[in-house]
């Protein structure tokens, strides 16, 4: 697929995407124009489209301003953490490798790799997050899919050792996540309450996001060594919400909400405000059925416009990044809702995008997706974008 340069039909694309209907089984293929432009200023948005808020609100006024390109060259990206000195730490899907990148001059060193990752389809070496405690444990914790499941495994960072041997041996926490060749989440967090979360999505097999026995489907709460976190609302029991068909987002806004971004089939893509033991729908329902028993996403976007991967929260924004959509959302909270229509920035700029981390204030970290089969890779790709948000 050649490049296509997308500023004079941005346009047009804004009004025709409300009327189509797009079947994406796989959730995130090529972009609607098969390509994207090469980037061509620090800084772009457009209008909100493809969303459903209330057209009294009044407009978004964010702006978003590509402060630096840290690092270039990377392959397959998909989670990312900082360390306390500001390094990034980037898992590969395809390569279950971690690598570090300095913060100043975005050196990159191999870290080492994760045993047992069996990387196919949307599986691999998926979300990454560090120990609430790693001050003092310096455990670098791992989502990922074996040949036989999805697990979540801690491992401990040594810098004290040759470069591609700093990584510890997997500690499994969690195993027995269902796996597919699609749908296999992957995000994880720690939350405010030090308690870790992860994304899982049902594998293709639809029936399993309402099945509370089976751990696909769900957002998971659990304690750092992988057991059911205390105060989950189904006793015994990982499963914080359910109902859900591939959550790929998870962030906490200032007053610890928790928020999930999440692929649509057909329709709509969501971005959900999530609490415990609430329903999220799927697959009775996709986008705001407004259906009793079931909770509506806060804001939805047509599939080609999103389909969403990594959230973060910054300026009072949550902040979405697309892979099909190749565009990253901003979307302002008042409290539990949006406070106007979802803006759209680096539309086809950078092509697909990954992964969005906080950093602090108006800082955020920007990862790209063009190296995982289903972009268009151009010279540089994969790339970690600092930006400056508000």
């Amino acid at each position: 697929m050649g490049t296509v340069r997308r500023s004079a039909v941005t346009a047009g694309l804004a009004a025709a995407a409300l009327l189509v209907v797009t079947g994406c089984s796989s959730d995130d293929g090529p972009g609607p124009l098969g390509g994207r432009s090469a980037p061509s200023g620090p800084a772009t948005s457009s209008a909100p489209a493809g969303v459903t808020p209330s057209a009294s609100l009044p407009p978004a006024k964010g702006t978003v301003r590509v402060v630096s390109t840290l690092a270039e060259g990377l392959k397959s990206p998909w989670g990312l953490a900082e360390l306390p000195e500001g390094d990034l730490l980037v898992s590969s899907r395809d390569e279950g490798t971690i690598t570090r990148v300095d913060a100043e001059s975005g050196k990159k060193t191999v870290i080492g790799s994760v045993p047992g990752v069996a990387p196919a389809g949307e599986g691999g070496l998926l979300g990454i997050a560090l120990s609430p405690t790693y001050a003092s444990d310096h455990m670098v914790y791992a989502f990922f899919t074996t040949e036989s499941d999805n697990r979540i495994a801690r491992m401990l960072y040594d810098e004290k050792k040759p470069a591609d041997e700093q990584l510890g041996s997997p500690d499994t926490i969690l195993r027995g996540i269902p796996k597919g060749n699609i749908h296999n989440g992957g995000r994880i967090a720690f939350g405010p309450d030090k308690m870790l979360y992860a994304g899982t999505g049902e594998t293709g097999d639809r029936g399993l996001g309402q099945d509370l026995k089976s751990l696909a489907g769900k957002i998971l709460r659990m304690t750092p060594d992988g057991r059911p976190a205390p105060g989950n609302p189904y006793p015994n029991s990982l499963v914080y919400s359910p109902g859900h068909r591939n959550v790929q987002g998870l962030a906490w806004d200032a007053d610890n909400r928790l928020w999930a971004s999440e692929f649509g089939q057909d329709t709509w893509d969501e971005l959900n405000l999530i609490e415990p033991g609430k329903n999220y729908g799927w697959p009775v329902v996709e986008g705001k059925a407004h259906k009793a028993g079931y909770v509506d996403p806060v804001v939805q976007w047509r599939t080609s416009e999103a389909s969403p991967s990594g959230i973060a929260y910054a300026e009072g924004s949550i902040w979405m990044a697309g892979l099909r959509g190749e565009r990253l959302w901003r979307v302002p909270l008042d409290g539990r809702e949006s406070e106007a229509p979802a803006q759209a920035f680096l539309e086809g700029k950078y092509g697909r995008l990954r992964t969005v981390l906080s950093a602090g204030g108006d800082k955020v970290w920007l990862v790209t997706s063009e190296t995982d089969t289903r972009g268009t890779p151009q010279p540089g790709d994969d790339k970690i974008l600092q930006l400056k948000v508000s």
